[in-house]
């Protein structure tokens, strides 16, 4: 198998897997049979052996450089990152259910959107910002592909979990839309929302600002290249 089969074949495993279980209704039968719990466990040891192989794959394949990394592109992750993983740790377990994340079967209160007031997918987001920003210092025609096909997913995510809300609210739609965004850092600016979630949000971005500072001494390590500007 040459490098770049490998690589075609691993990134379209990845990206069918996140399309064709939602396709027929596969995945509620699936639920159906083993549990949500068994499901989402399977579901998500395979999406990490798949992601963990498409970008071992992506480093494997043909050096073709579509543009040099000059030393100050490092500075866009190493700024964007932080940011990144922040909205990660805010957003996983969010009480909003349509989003990545997000508590299924969870009631959401329009009046007190929590954390999605700031962004109502915070996940798709911080896989934006990663993928966008590794774009930047990463001019390898792999890394292109590899990266901006994760921008490409996250961009288009969510307005297709935007839809899916507006139709499974129906009425209800309009006041959560207009209650949460995309991204706002307007909501850490009124008293009424910090009064409500500052100690909660605080403890989450400290632990986003934690696991950031591992993961980028361990950046050479497991990937192989320095994350540090020259």
């Amino acid at each position: 198998m040459t490098g770049w089969t490998e690589y075609a074949l691993a990134l379209v495993l990845f990206v069918a897997s996140h399309f064709l279980p939602r396709l027929g209704g596969l995945r509620e039968r699936l639920i159906g049979s083993v549990g949500r719990r068994i499901y989402f466990s399977v579901y998500g040891l395979v999406s990490i052996a798949l992601l963990v192989w498409v970008i071992s794959a992506a480093i494997r394949a043909p050096h073709v450089q579509l543009w040099p990394q000059l030393p100050w592109t490092r500075w866009v992750p190493n700024i964007a990152m932080p940011v990144a993983i922040i909205l990660v740790t805010c957003g996983i377990g969010m009480r909003q259910p349509f989003t990545l994340g997000g508590r299924r079967g969870a009631e959401f209160d329009p009046a007190q959107p929590g954390f999605a007031a700031v962004s109502r997918h915070p996940l798709f987001l911080a896989l934006a910002l990663w993928s966008g920003a590794h774009l930047v210092p990463n001019g390898e025609l792999s890394m292109v592909i590899l990266f901006g096909s994760f921008l490409a997913m996250a961009l288009a995510a969510m307005p297709a979990f935007d839809a899916r809300a507006r139709r499974a609210l129906d009425d209800s739609a309009e006041p959560f839309l207009a209650n949460t965004a995309i991204l706002s850092p307007a909501p850490l600016m009124r008293r009424d929302w910090l009064r409500a979630n500052a100690r909660g949000t605080a403890i989450r971005a400290a632990i986003g600002l934690f696991l950031w500072v591992g993961l980028l001494h361990l950046h050479t390590m497991v990937i192989g290249a320095s994350p540090f500007p020259i």
